[in-house]
């Protein structure tokens, strides 16, 4: 009976241990979960950009004669205001912070811009009698005759600017962040008139005059940018631009002719600019 009992155990160990290697064997190998990073949007960054910008610059001339202090008003078919294009490339280099909340970003940066933006315009202030006129006081000889001018070429340079700018966004995708921006602008515009006209004896003279402002004013914009890795991230920006009405001048002939010629202009740029950033951050979190 004993030796029953022991054979009907052992072959009942044999038929578990069977089975389980069997049980084994139907179940496939399954890998351990794939870690999948949580793309955050806090902390800071640094970062650069390059693009082009389409200025405009709405330039007034009016004209004074220096020896009285008495405004010239130049006579029908005289040139005294312009508008006209101020176009060219930027590069600098930007720098925030940005605080995410569920889909939301808020965020603060601060941009330093080259520029290669210029225009010019040409003012011209018509003689229109032999005697000279107000264009040209004290003129007793007219060389040229009737239709000679004092002439003012205005040139105009921003030189750099930046923007200190708040940013509002919302997540499309973890990973994609579509934002507005907007707050404070500043530049500096570089000025330089060419004054040509005659003396009151009839001779040719010309001066070059140059005035550089600073001028702050304010910037709002929208922007699209991209996570490439956790910590790099790509944008393509708008901004439009006003730095307001600024004065320039005065450009004169004096001593050999008492006129000069005060500028005025109102400054506003559209911007197109892409970009990369840098985002300070600690290791990647990740989520099963």
């Amino acid at each position: 009976m004993k030796r029953i009992v022991i054979g009907m155990a052992a072959a009942m160990s044999l038929f578990a241990t069977g089975a389980l290697a069997a049980d084994l064997a139907a179940r496939p190998y399954v890998k351990a979960p794939v870690m999948d990073p949580v793309w955050s949007w806090t902390g800071w960054y640094v970062g650069a950009n390059a693009g082009y910008s389409w200025g405009r610059s709405r330039t007034d001339v009016s004209y004074v004669n220096s020896a009285t202090g008495v405004p010239v008003a130049p006579p029908a078919g005289s040139i005294t205001g312009a508008s006209f294009d101020m176009n060219g490339g930027v590069a600098g280099g930007q720098a925030g912070y940005n605080w995410q909340s569920a889909n939301w970003v808020y965020g603060l940066e601060g941009d330093l811009q080259w520029s290669g933006e210029r225009g010019s315009a040409t003012s011209t202030c018509l003689i229109t009698t032999i005697a000279g006129g107000p264009c040209l006081p004290g003129l007793t000889f007219a060389p040229a005759g009737l239709g000679t001018s004092t002439t003012l070429t205005v040139d105009q340079h921003l030189q750099w600017f930046g923007t200190v700018r708040g940013r509002v966004g919302i997540l499309a995708t973890p990973k994609v962040l579509f934002y507005g921006t907007g707050g404070l602008a500043f530049g500096e515009i570089k000025t330089t008139g060419t004054m040509t006209g005659f003396t009151p004896a009839g001779v040719a003279i010309a001066s070059i005059g140059t005035n550089s402002t600073t001028r702050a004013g304010w910037t709002v914009g929208v922007g699209v940018e991209g996570k490439i890795t956790q910590n790099w991230s790509a944008k393509l920006e708008y901004l439009y631009m006003d730095l307001g009405r600024f004065s320039s001048g005065p450009f004169t002939l004096a001593p050999l002719s008492t006129i000069n010629a005060n500028v005025s202009s109102h400054f506003t740029d559209h911007i197109l600019r892409a970009g990369i950033n840098y985002q300070f951050g600690g290791p990647v979190v990740a989520r099963y």
